[in-house]
């Protein structure tokens, strides 16, 4: 974050070195946003570099951000982006609905990534019926998606809207941009217990071991590996979702890291 959309870097820099013990963190590549146009006098890279360069501490969201951001910080701690379990609703039934629900949740700007897999999902929806919830702030259209896709507004019933899919789905581009992203999504979807496919790129790669879904890189990728999901049977499907909850918890929850957050945070 920024301190102000006109900000340089300056203001962040000046308050972290004011205070007695400055902690910055980063679940976002910043640096590698250099914005266009008039963005250009303001961009997020020279807040990253000034904010990591004034700070006592640097918290890294992962291992990529931390390794750009050690060349320049005192100190770098890697603590992963997080979530609370117990505030997501549980998924308990897994048969699969008469019309699958492929489930996405995210900001307007990241709508762009099911953009990438449109083709897939296209695919999924002619043999299987799928259609895709997209839980979002946003409202821009997604081309050919639009006559499969459902919305609902990011919000208080996020949770819910989430339990209530069969799978969900993670795709990212390959770029250094979205290497240095956090799978939070990805924690969301194992939080409420429920199956999921994403893009193996920066720490998706590690929640997807951990959590155990599935990886998908090509169109052919996407399409195998949702329908996988979506014709196996109920059983199996809830083994996939009690994983994913046990292992968010385990590694992934306030409580695992709350420790390691109160050391950096304490001088």
């Amino acid at each position: 974050r920024e301190a102000s959309p006109l900000s340089t870097g300056r203001l962040e820099s000046r308050l972290l070195r004011s205070a007695g013990h400055g902690v910055y963190d980063v679940d976002d590549a910043l640096f590698h946003d250099t914005g266009s146009g008039v963005r250009r006098l303001f961009s997020k890279a020279d807040t990253f570099a000034r904010a990591v360069a004034a700070a006592d501490v640097v918290v890294a969201g992962n291992d990529y951000l931390a390794d750009r951001a050690s060349r320049t910080a005192r100190e770098v701690v890697v603590i992963p982006s997080c979530v609370e379990p117990a505030a997501y609703r549980t998924k308990t039934d897994y048969a699969v609905a008469e019309t699958p629900r492929i489930v996405w949740v995210g900001s307007p700007s990241t709508e762009a990534y099911l953009l990438g897999i449109a083709p897939a999902l296209s695919e999924v929806h002619r043999r299987t019926g799928a259609r895709v919830h997209v839980i979002s702030a946003g409202s821009a259209s997604l081309g050919e998606l639009d006559p499969i896709v459902e919305r609902t507004d990011w919000g208080t019933t996020t949770s819910d809207s989430i339990c209530a899919g069969d799978v969900a789905i993670g795709p990212l581009t390959d770029t250094p941009y979205a290497r240095g992203k956090c799978a939070y999504k990805l924690l969301q979807y194992a939080a409420a217990g429920l199956p999921m496919v994403a893009s193996p790129v920066g720490a998706n790669r590690a929640a997807l071991d951990v959590l155990g879904g599935s990886a998908a890189t090509s169109q052919s990728d996407w399409v195998d590996a949702l329908t996988t999901v979506l014709r196996a049977p109920g059983e199996t499907r809830a083994l996939w979702g009690a994983r994913a909850r046990e292992q968010v918890a385990e590694h992934y929850s306030f409580d695992r890291w709350a420790d390691s957050w109160m050391a950096t945070v304490q001088p």
